[in-house]
């Protein structure tokens, strides 16, 4: 099942990251276009199917500003998907991408971010375009083609303007956020 949507997507929780000297957040992300992928190692459908298009993504969009980044979302088998065994994971399948590791969430078998987007299951997948808001979420693996157009409209949008700007004019002379020299009288 997909869905469309025009809402901000809300901040990743992650306990652990892989492939980052940082830690990544979706807010310092913004100006870019995100391909957020949800996944567990053991299950089916990940490995057979979304782990290679997501690695067939970034043989494409390589050369863009495209950020991919990976969920290790564990809802079930938590005592087998331990952070070393991610982490052998990781280097088994040749995942370069970024990974985190969804936070838990002590109250509930569902992790933080996938309560956050609402994900159904793994795998899935959520494209965030460059203002930060959600251009399309998955559960399940799309088509190459379709995903692959998704991710290009995504790029093509213009960058927002992620600076405020003004709708007064100041002391300095600026407006709407262009300045201008003030006008000089004639002597």
């Amino acid at each position: 099942m997909s869905t469309t949507s025009s809402t901000l997507a809300p901040e990743l929780a992650v306990s652990d990251w892989f492939n980052t000297p940082a830690p990544l957040t979706l807010s310092a992300l913004r100006g870019r276009p995100v391909f957020i992928h949800s996944f567990q190692l053991l299950c089916p459908g990940c490995v057979s199917e979304s782990i290679p298009q997501v690695q067939r993504i970034e043989r494409i969009f390589g050369h863009t500003d495209l950020q991919v980044i990976g969920i290790h979302t564990v809802f079930e088998h938590h005592a087998a998907m331990t952070p070393v065994t991610l982490k052998a994971f990781l280097h088994e399948y040749r995942i370069k991408h970024p990974v985190g590791v969804d936070f838990a969430d002590e109250r509930s078998d569902t992790p933080i971010t996938m309560q956050r987007f609402g994900l159904r299951g793994t795998p899935s997948s959520i494209l965030i375009g460059r203002d930060g808001y959600i251009v399309h979420q998955v559960f399940g693996v799309e088509e190459d083609l379709a995903i692959g157009a998704r991710i290009a409209m995504a790029l093509s949008a213009r960058i927002p303007d992620i600076t405020a700007t003004t709708t007064s004019r100041d002391d300095d002379g600026c407006a709407d956020g262009r300045c201008e020299l003030p006008s000089q009288s004639a002597a």
